[in-house]
């Protein structure tokens, strides 16, 4: 069974600065985040909605309206929040890593390791688009080595390499 990736609120740290020299009426992304989770969704989800209809720029909570539509299953609304981010801060490297989630749950593997892939050229450090790589790339091993598989009669060593990746999968 192929998995979906790292969970996509890993990058909020990041991002609270941005929010916080927001204006003082304006609820802060820990606020609406705690909201959220606390659950009160819809209530969260229009706090964000009215912050960035005041100003649209503020990073943060833009990624945070993202993350909020995302686990709430509204994924193609999300995907149009992380792919705006990616136009209006192009340098941002978590709104490439949450779209890559998106494109790789999607079954759509090498978009993600393309947009993981920028991710990773903007912050060479962030752990989470790495791990989420491995990831994508453990899955593309697996697809590379089922297609192999297939037809003639498949040799021991790629039977091994097949159950080795079909597990390591499975684990996750």
């Amino acid at each position: 069974m192929i998995r979906t990736l790292h969970p996509l609120s890993v990058s909020l740290a990041v991002l609270l600065l941005a929010a916080s020299s927001a204006h003082a009426a304006t609820p802060t992304v820990a606020e609406v985040e705690k909201q959220f989770r606390s659950g009160d969704k819809a209530q969260a989800l229009a706090r964000a909605d009215a912050a960035l209809q005041a100003d649209g720029n503020l990073a943060g909570m833009r990624f945070l309206k993202g993350v909020m539509l995302t686990e709430s299953g509204r994924t193609d609304e999300a995907r149009g929040v992380f792919e705006r981010m990616t136009q209006d801060f192009p340098e941002m490297p978590e709104p490439y890593n949450n779209l890559a989630v998106l494109e790789a749950a999607a079954g759509r593997l090498d978009q993600a390791r393309a947009l993981l892939d920028t991710a990773l050229r903007h912050d060479p450090a962030y752990r989470t688009a790495h791990e989420n790589l491995g990831d994508v790339l453990v899955r593309l091993a697996q697809r590379a080595y089922e297609a192999s598989a297939q037809g003639a009669r498949a040799e021991a060593d790629l039977q091994r390499k097949l159950r080795l990746v079909r597990d390591l999968t499975a684990s996750r």
